[in-house]
């Protein structure tokens, strides 16, 4: 496995070449169409020959998404993946289920043809699309509701065939934490009895007591022994109304581990990995200025249409670089082979579970690639 980062007067024949591949191959994994232009500094993944047209992991690998989702992207990345988590399931006050705007069926036909574990997701949001407290504090502290919700969701996953639930709720009440935590417990002991499993999606806290809505409602001890394994949501340190910097900087990244791996074993543990950047118009103005989300694909293009060289931060180990368009200043941070690696040797240096990707949306051969080349 190699991974070449390009520089000035590269072309990616010549690449191919040094490294007796066919160019083809090159542009076929890295997604460079032709004529083949590139990027000074621009990561390329640099394929090994296989023999085989196997997918088969020795980690859990896993992506979220929507019903709206592309059929091409998802007949592409399903092969990839060990499990498919459809976004989302809602539920009422009363616990009733809210189905996705858009029916999930086709999604479920396909990954059951690719082998491939539905999961559904289920989420407290409100008519507006946001996590809702209020919702998760009205079910989690009344047990004739909980209990509804729960009957509803085992009643879901046997008529749809799905394999299992993840919960994925946050900015959960600090005083509601034990009672999240005991609603986690409860429905894992009951989707066992039908032979499905839970997962939980965890804030990326990097100590037991962290402040803040974001991570007082997560109890890594008691949800990581509740369920069936959790994945820690290790990205958004750059976001969309937040200032300029790495999604998901390595050294954060790894301080979130080094802390679940006090709470929780390593064969529960997943990472979230981001499959997208941001671009910002600098300067940022807090309460004002607002990202726009790129893939990571998409995010090279933009630095070959306006003729800048892609950057890597050593301690974040991620690609940047800045731009100027319409007289105005851009930076632009984003996932490539590189920073993707630096995630995947945690996942190894740890013998953590796998990772989960947020999300599939975009399709990024070269995210899937690599991560065959070092876990098949």
């Amino acid at each position: 496995m190699a991974i070449y980062v390009v520089r000035e007067g590269d072309t990616l024949e010549e690449i191919a070449r040094q490294y007796g591949r066919e160019a083809s191959l090159l542009s076929y994994v890295n997604q460079i169409p032709y004529p083949y232009r590139m990027a000074v500094g621009q990561a390329l993944l640099i394929p090994e020959k296989r023999e085989t047209n196997a997918f088969q992991k020795n980690i859990q690998a896993d992506g979220y998404a929507y019903p709206f989702i592309s059929n091409w992207v998802l007949e592409q990345t399903l092969p990839y993946l060990s499990g498919l988590f459809i976004f989302s399931y809602g539920f009422t006050t009363e616990g009733e289920l809210i189905p996705p705007v858009k029916t999930e069926d086709f999604m479920l036909e396909k990954a059951r043809n690719t082998g491939t574990s539905p999961i559904l997701v289920l989420t407290p949001l409100d008519a507006e699309g946001r996590f809702s407290n209020y919702l998760i504090k009205r079910m989690v502290g009344d047990n004739a509701v909980k209990q509804n919700l729960i009957e509803n969701l085992i009643k879901k996953v046997q008529e749809k065939n799905y394999d299992g639930v993840d919960v994925d709720f946050e900015y959960i009440f600090a005083e509601d934490r034990d009672l999240f935590t005991g609603f986690v417990a409860e429905l894992t002991r009951q989707m066992r009895n039908i032979g499905k499993k839970v997962s939980v999606a965890l804030a990326p806290k990097t100590s037991k007591d962290q402040q803040g809505l974001l991570y007082e409602g997560k109890d890594y001890g008691g949800l990581g022994a509740a369920a069936d394994e959790v994945l820690l949501m290790t990205y958004e340190w750059g976001y969309t109304y937040g200032p300029a910097m790495a999604v998901a900087p390595l050294n954060k990244v790894r301080q979130v581990v080094e802390y679940a791996l006090t709470e929780i074993p390593a064969a529960k543990i997943k990472i979230g990995i981001a499959n997208y950047g941001y671009d910002w118009t600098l300067p940022y103005v807090k309460g004002e200025s607002k990202a726009v989300t790129i893939g990571n694909v998409e995010a090279v293009q933009i630095a070959i249409e306006n003729g800048a060289a892609i950057q890597f931060d050593e301690v974040t180990r991620s690609p940047f670089f800045q731009y100027e368009k319409d007289g105005k200043t851009h930076e632009v941070w984003f996932e490539d082979v590189r920073s993707l690696q630096g995630k995947y040797d945690l996942i190894s240096e740890f013998g953590l579970r796998g990772y989960g990707v947020w999300q599939i949306m975009r399709f990024y051969r070269a995210e899937w690639e690599l991560s065959l080349q070092n876990f098949s």
